[in-house]
């Protein structure tokens, strides 16, 4: 019973990583850095202009964001803030559940702990994988979550992409093989650009899973320093009580 119990608890961070991959989907690695300012502010403004109409980050306040990614409380207003919230307000917004399902078909979740559910793998692969389907009532489908009901809301930066599928090749429930996708090059941005921007939004969206991150890994930082330091004075103070004792 032990050992099942230790295999168990050995076993739950690989079970968090498996339910996040896609159902096998390849993901993409997403190199976040939330100690770079300049990519948070940068994916701080992708996030309101592109994301924060349908997807509120409700465990997170304008003015806590704008002091930890080093903008004033003028920046915050004028670049943040679009409608009647105030600065000290939760990033929320309008949009009720019931309208969502009925224009989207399903109600709209709140990214403030996406990263840590989905992983920034997942985030930064989707938001890169939306492909044309015309079945879809938006028009686009995405590889790592099928039938998305989210439109591709990047697609004037990135553009529309096109499934290329291999040539008579066939799944055991006889769809085609995806080869890959094709874009159209119709985007404002090249494809390196893209996935610079989409790096920034994940960027962001892992800084707002868990704001104290910073803080916290300098406060470990410091806390294993000091048991390093007092390992060593232990140590020498055990020996030197115990130095007349045989």
């Amino acid at each position: 019973m032990k050992k099942l119990i230790l295999i168990s608890l050995l076993l739950l961070p690989f079970a968090g990583n498996v339910s996040a991959s896609g159902g096998g989907v390849h993901l993409d690695h997403a190199p976040v850095d939330v100690s770079n300012k300049a990519s948070l502010q940068r994916g701080a403004k992708y996030f309101v202009n592109y994301c924060l109409g349908c997807h509120s980050t409700k465990y997170s306040r304008y003015s806590r964001v704008g002091e930890d990614l080093g903008l004033t409380t003028l920046q915050v207003e004028d670049n943040f803030i679009f409608t009647g919230a105030n600065v000290r307000d939760q990033m929320k917004i309008a949009l009720r559940d019931k309208e969502a399902r009925h224009w989207f078909g399903t109600a709209v979740p709140d990214l403030s702990l996406v990263a840590r559910a989905k992983g920034t793998d997942w985030i930064y692969t989707y938001l890169r994988s939306f492909y044309l389907d015309d079945s879809r009532p938006f028009g686009v489908n995405n590889l790592v979550l099928k039938n998305a009901s989210m439109p591709h809301v990047l697609w004037e930066l990135q553009g529309w992409q096109k499934a290329v599928y291999k040539e008579g090749e066939k799944t055991a429930a006889g769809d085609p093989v995806l080869d890959h996708l094709e874009s159209d090059g119709s985007g404002q941005l090249s494809a390196k650009q893209y996935d610079k921007v989409v790096l920034d939004i994940v960027n962001f969206l892992a800084y707002v899973g868990e704001p104290a991150q910073l803080q916290r890994k300098q406060l470990g930082f410091w806390v294993l320093a000091f048991l390093a330091v007092f390992f060593v004075v232990a140590y020498m103070l055990k020996k030197e009580y115990w130095k007349d004792i045989h």
